[in-house]
Protein backbone atom coordinates (compact mmCIF):
# COMPACT_ATOMS: atom_id res chain seq x y z
CA UNK A 1 0.00 0.00 0.00
CA UNK A 2 3.19 2.56 0.76
CA UNK A 3 4.51 1.56 -2.76
CA UNK A 4 1.14 2.17 -4.22
CA UNK A 5 0.58 5.51 -2.62
CA UNK A 6 3.63 6.74 -3.40
CA UNK A 7 3.26 5.98 -6.78
CA UNK A 8 0.04 8.54 -6.73
CA UNK A 9 1.72 11.24 -4.81
CA UNK A 10 4.21 10.95 -7.99
CA UNK A 11 1.15 11.30 -10.54
CA UNK A 12 -0.60 14.33 -8.59
CA UNK A 13 2.75 16.07 -8.02
CA UNK A 14 3.21 16.18 -12.01
CA UNK A 15 -0.46 17.07 -12.20
CA UNK A 16 0.01 19.80 -9.87
CA UNK A 17 3.51 21.16 -12.16
CA UNK A 18 0.59 21.23 -15.06
CA UNK A 19 1.50 23.73 -18.22
CA UNK A 20 4.26 25.64 -16.84
CA UNK A 21 3.74 29.18 -18.36
CA UNK A 22 5.76 31.37 -16.73
CA UNK A 23 9.85 31.63 -16.84
CA UNK A 24 11.36 29.81 -13.99
CA UNK A 25 14.24 28.20 -12.85
CA UNK A 26 14.33 24.53 -11.55
CA UNK A 27 15.39 25.73 -8.01
CA UNK A 28 12.11 28.09 -8.23
CA UNK A 29 9.89 25.50 -9.02
CA UNK A 30 11.56 22.97 -6.36
CA UNK A 31 11.35 25.20 -3.66
CA UNK A 32 7.40 26.22 -4.01
CA UNK A 33 5.39 23.58 -6.08
CA UNK A 34 7.78 20.71 -4.31
CA UNK A 35 8.64 21.88 -1.34
CA UNK A 36 6.21 23.80 0.50
CA UNK A 37 3.30 21.59 1.93
CA UNK A 38 -0.25 21.88 1.06
CA UNK A 39 -3.52 21.63 2.90
CA UNK A 40 -4.40 18.71 0.15
CA UNK A 41 -1.42 16.58 1.13
CA UNK A 42 -2.12 13.25 2.44
CA UNK A 43 -1.04 12.82 5.90
CA UNK A 44 2.23 10.60 5.81
CA UNK A 45 3.63 11.66 2.85
CA UNK A 46 7.10 13.54 2.59
CA UNK A 47 8.29 15.40 -0.38
CA UNK A 48 12.14 16.17 -1.04
CA UNK A 49 13.74 17.65 -3.75
CA UNK A 50 17.34 15.85 -3.90
CA UNK A 51 19.02 17.37 -7.08
CA UNK A 52 17.75 20.51 -9.53
CA UNK A 53 19.03 21.88 -12.75
CA UNK A 54 18.17 24.29 -16.16
CA UNK A 55 14.97 26.68 -16.11
CA UNK A 56 11.82 27.04 -17.83
CA UNK A 57 12.47 28.95 -20.60
CA UNK A 58 12.23 29.09 -24.69
CA UNK A 59 13.26 25.53 -25.55
CA UNK A 60 15.33 25.03 -22.64
CA UNK A 61 14.06 23.30 -19.71
CA UNK A 62 14.04 22.55 -16.35
CA UNK A 63 15.08 18.55 -14.31
CA UNK A 64 14.28 18.10 -10.39
CA UNK A 65 14.78 15.01 -8.64
CA UNK A 66 12.35 14.28 -6.13
CA UNK A 67 11.97 11.81 -3.14
CA UNK A 68 8.82 10.69 -1.85
CA UNK A 69 8.33 9.02 1.18
CA UNK A 70 4.64 7.22 2.30
CA UNK A 71 4.54 5.76 5.99
CA UNK A 72 1.20 4.13 6.47
CA UNK A 73 -0.27 3.51 9.88
CA UNK A 74 -1.86 -0.10 10.52
CA UNK A 75 -5.56 -1.00 9.73
CA UNK A 76 -7.63 -3.30 11.14
CA UNK A 77 -10.45 -2.16 8.67
CA UNK A 78 -14.22 -2.19 9.12
CA UNK A 79 -17.61 -2.75 7.48
CA UNK A 80 -16.40 -5.19 5.10
CA UNK A 81 -13.29 -2.50 4.26
CA UNK A 82 -10.26 -4.94 4.12
CA UNK A 83 -7.13 -3.53 6.52
CA UNK A 84 -3.55 -3.61 5.96
CA UNK A 85 -0.15 -3.31 7.99
CA UNK A 86 1.89 -0.71 8.85
CA UNK A 87 4.48 -0.25 6.48
CA UNK A 88 6.58 2.69 4.60
CA UNK A 89 8.11 3.49 1.24
CA UNK A 90 10.49 5.42 -0.48
CA UNK A 91 10.70 5.92 -3.97
CA UNK A 92 12.19 8.66 -6.39
CA UNK A 93 10.98 10.90 -9.71
CA UNK A 94 12.33 12.72 -12.08
CA UNK A 95 10.59 15.58 -13.32
CA UNK A 96 11.06 17.03 -16.92
CA UNK A 97 9.15 20.70 -16.76
CA UNK A 98 9.30 22.97 -20.56
CA UNK A 99 7.49 25.86 -21.09
CA UNK A 100 3.90 25.64 -22.63
CA UNK A 101 4.44 21.66 -22.57
CA UNK A 102 2.99 19.23 -19.94
CA UNK A 103 4.70 18.17 -17.39
CA UNK A 104 6.33 14.71 -17.39
CA UNK A 105 7.74 12.27 -14.99
CA UNK A 106 9.60 8.98 -14.84
CA UNK A 107 10.50 6.99 -11.39
CA UNK A 108 14.51 6.62 -10.96
CA UNK A 109 16.56 4.79 -8.80
CA UNK A 110 16.65 6.67 -5.61
CA UNK A 111 20.21 8.04 -4.74
CA UNK A 112 21.99 7.53 -1.46
CA UNK A 113 21.06 11.49 0.16
CA UNK A 114 20.72 11.04 3.54
CA UNK A 115 20.24 15.21 3.98
CA UNK A 116 19.36 16.89 0.62
CA UNK A 117 20.03 20.29 -0.12
CA UNK A 118 17.33 22.96 0.74
CA UNK A 119 16.10 24.90 -2.26
CA UNK A 120 15.46 28.58 -2.19
CA UNK A 121 13.11 30.39 -4.03
CA UNK A 122 14.59 34.06 -5.11
CA UNK A 123 10.95 36.46 -6.12
CA UNK A 124 11.30 37.32 -9.84
CA UNK A 125 10.63 40.97 -10.27
CA UNK A 126 6.94 41.71 -10.20
CA UNK A 127 4.63 44.77 -10.68
CA UNK A 128 5.46 47.29 -7.33
CA UNK A 129 2.89 47.23 -4.93
CA UNK A 130 1.79 50.90 -5.18
CA UNK A 131 1.69 51.07 -9.03
CA UNK A 132 -2.04 51.78 -8.96
CA UNK A 133 -1.36 55.09 -6.28
CA UNK A 134 1.87 56.04 -8.18
CA UNK A 135 0.26 55.88 -11.60
CA UNK A 136 -2.88 58.24 -10.01
CA UNK A 137 -0.87 60.68 -8.74
CA UNK A 138 0.71 61.18 -12.24
CA UNK A 139 -2.25 61.36 -14.70
CA UNK A 140 -3.79 64.26 -11.92
CA UNK A 141 -1.02 66.33 -13.30
CA UNK A 142 0.54 65.15 -16.57
CA UNK A 143 -0.55 66.49 -19.96
CA UNK A 144 -0.48 64.45 -23.35
CA UNK A 145 2.93 66.66 -23.89
CA UNK A 146 4.50 65.33 -20.34
CA UNK A 147 2.56 61.84 -19.83
CA UNK A 148 5.11 59.83 -21.17
CA UNK A 149 7.89 61.05 -19.29
CA UNK A 150 6.21 61.77 -16.40
CA UNK A 151 5.15 57.73 -16.22
CA UNK A 152 8.76 56.78 -16.94
CA UNK A 153 10.32 58.74 -14.35
CA UNK A 154 7.65 57.54 -11.40
CA UNK A 155 8.38 54.22 -12.26
CA UNK A 156 12.00 53.68 -12.98
CA UNK A 157 12.07 49.76 -12.61
CA UNK A 158 14.08 48.31 -15.41
CA UNK A 159 11.26 45.14 -15.54
CA UNK A 160 8.32 47.44 -15.58
CA UNK A 161 7.61 48.45 -19.23
CA UNK A 162 5.64 52.01 -20.15
CA UNK A 163 3.09 52.43 -22.85
CA UNK A 164 1.21 55.98 -23.41
CA UNK A 165 -1.26 57.31 -25.05
CA UNK A 166 -3.50 59.98 -25.96
CA UNK A 167 -7.48 59.55 -26.53
CA UNK A 168 -10.49 61.12 -27.76
CA UNK A 169 -8.96 63.75 -24.92
CA UNK A 170 -8.40 61.00 -22.77
CA UNK A 171 -5.01 60.38 -21.11
CA UNK A 172 -4.04 56.40 -21.39
CA UNK A 173 -1.22 54.87 -19.56
CA UNK A 174 -0.22 51.17 -18.73
CA UNK A 175 2.46 49.49 -16.78
CA UNK A 176 3.14 46.09 -17.41
CA UNK A 177 5.59 43.38 -16.36
CA UNK A 178 5.38 40.93 -19.42
CA UNK A 179 6.87 38.18 -18.03
CA UNK A 180 4.54 37.44 -15.39
CA UNK A 181 1.26 38.72 -17.41
CA UNK A 182 1.17 41.55 -14.93
CA UNK A 183 -0.47 44.30 -15.98
CA UNK A 184 -2.21 48.36 -14.89
CA UNK A 185 -4.38 50.21 -16.85
CA UNK A 186 -5.28 53.77 -15.97
CA UNK A 187 -7.36 56.25 -18.11
CA UNK A 188 -8.01 60.27 -17.45
CA UNK A 189 -10.77 60.94 -19.11
CA UNK A 190 -11.70 64.20 -20.77
CA UNK A 191 -13.64 65.26 -17.34
CA UNK A 192 -10.84 64.50 -15.43
CA UNK A 193 -11.85 61.40 -13.93
CA UNK A 194 -9.06 58.58 -13.23
CA UNK A 195 -10.66 54.97 -14.29
CA UNK A 196 -8.88 51.51 -14.53
CA UNK A 197 -10.88 49.98 -17.17
CA UNK A 198 -11.39 46.56 -17.24
CA UNK A 199 -10.32 43.74 -20.03
CA UNK A 200 -10.12 40.14 -20.66
CA UNK A 201 -6.76 38.45 -19.37
CA UNK A 202 -6.65 36.47 -21.84
CA UNK A 203 -4.93 39.16 -24.03
CA UNK A 204 -1.85 39.06 -22.06
CA UNK A 205 -1.14 35.67 -22.99
CA UNK A 206 1.39 35.06 -25.26
CA UNK A 207 0.28 35.32 -29.39
CA UNK A 208 -2.46 37.66 -27.85
CA UNK A 209 -2.64 41.74 -27.98
CA UNK A 210 -0.48 42.26 -24.69
CA UNK A 211 -0.71 44.19 -21.78
CA UNK A 212 -0.28 47.93 -23.94
CA UNK A 213 -2.69 50.74 -24.64
CA UNK A 214 -4.61 49.20 -27.10
CA UNK A 215 -6.73 47.05 -24.35
CA UNK A 216 -8.62 50.90 -24.19
CA UNK A 217 -7.96 52.67 -27.70
CA UNK A 218 -8.86 49.24 -29.60
CA UNK A 219 -9.12 46.31 -28.06
CA UNK A 220 -10.14 43.16 -29.81
CA UNK A 221 -13.88 42.26 -30.52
Amino acid sequence: MARNQAAAEARNLNEKLGTPNRVRDAEYIAATAILEPTSADPPGVQREPLAWSGRVFGDEQAIIDVRITVRVEESHGNFGAPGNSAGQATRCYRYLLKLYRSASFKEIDCPSVVTPPVPTAKPYPDMPKDAVERLTAVLRTATPDTLAAAVRAAFPEKHVTVDTTTHQNALVAVLAVPAERECVLLVRTADGAIKQPGYDREWLEPGEMGCNTGLYVSPPR
